[in-house]
């Protein structure tokens, strides 16, 4: 388990988990920028989608860094949360108009979830800005993680203190979670992973991951993060970016393999804000940072 307390240390050497962090990369057409980069994940053939809030939605390159293409102006309006299944769907997670979009390969819509612009009640309101209920899908999601039989998992969110699963065809199966630092009890549960029969959940507010059942069963709490915000699980390897300028690897059981950052900072290497966290084929990191950080890095596995 996660023990409490910072760590300042800057490194990519930590055990068996080493890298070399490759700067400038991903190759920008002229005039673009990363804007806030909510999410990063990479498809089955290595190729990096960043979703970002600028007026070119989604941007793909190669591991390389190397420019393909980009889509969904017209379509996103506040970037969020993506997760690419086995088969290269695609599913956003679009905040502020309240909706999850799941797209085939070919960037097909095929539909739609939560009603769009029709937040739910919770309590939340603009004179009292705090979540006093739970309510159903969405206010303000956040993050969107597939089980293996293709049922769907969303954290919600910003102004929710939900999770909820969705059947492969998009239907409400079941939601959990309270407002509160309780177990089970979420302030801005900010993503959501499912792997090896568990839910991995990101409890930003108080700085933890909490661990449930496929039913919504709390099982345990791993403290000591830094805001956590993404959840990546790949080979029995759990990675988190922390908006508070940081990166962890852990494994299962939630002992720290290792770590770095914790303090805000641009120098290549370093971390201001990250948001967005995904591995790919070959082991590589590929962060994505919002606020001032603006920007995807990557890091190369060197071993």
């Amino acid at each position: 388990m996660v023990s409490d307390g910072r760590n300042h240390d800057m490194t990519t050497k930590s055990g068996d988990f080493q890298y070399e962090v490759l700067e400038g990369w991903g190759d920008l057409p002229d005039g673009w920028e990363w804007g806030q980069a909510g999410a990063v994940a990479v498809d089955s053939k290595d190729q990096v989608h960043v979703f970002t809030r600028t007026e070119h939605p989604v941007m793909v390159f190669d591991r390389n860094g190397r420019f393909i293409d980009s889509w969904g102006e017209g379509i996103f309006e506040d970037a969020h949360g993506l997760c690419i299944g086995e088969d290269d769907s695609l599913y956003f997670v679009d905040r502020n108009p309240q909706v999850v979009m799941k797209f085939n390969k070919d960037r097909e819509l095929i539909f739609t979830l939560g009603n769009r612009d029709q937040p739910s009640d919770t309590g939340y309101t603009s004179d009292n800005p705090v979540v006093t209920r739970p309510g159903p899908p969405f206010h303000h999601p956040t993050d969107i993680s597939l089980a293996s039989n293709g049922d769907l998992y969303v954290s919600d969110g910003y102004r929710n203190c939900r999770v909820h699963k969705f059947s492969t065809e998009g239907n409400l199966l079941f939601s959990w979670g309270d407002p509160g630092e309780g177990p089970g009890e979420f302030r801005l549960v900010h993503s959501v992973w499912q792997y090896n029969d568990r839910i991995y959940v990101a409890d930003r507010q108080n700085n933890r991951l909490q661990v449930f059942t496929l039913k919504g069963q709390h099982l345990d709490t791993w403290p000591g993060f830094l805001q956590p915000c993404k959840i990546f699980i790949a080979n029995d390897i759990v990675y988190v970016a922390e908006l508070g300028a940081r990166v962890s690897i852990l494994d299962l059981d939630g002992n720290l393999l290792a770590r770095w950052g914790g303090e805000r900072s641009h120098t290549s290497g370093e971390f201001w804000a990250p948001h967005g966290i995904w591995a790919d084929s070959h082991g590589d990191l590929y962060v994505s940072e919002v606020l001032e950080g603006r920007r995807v890095q990557k890091f190369q596995r060197t071993r």
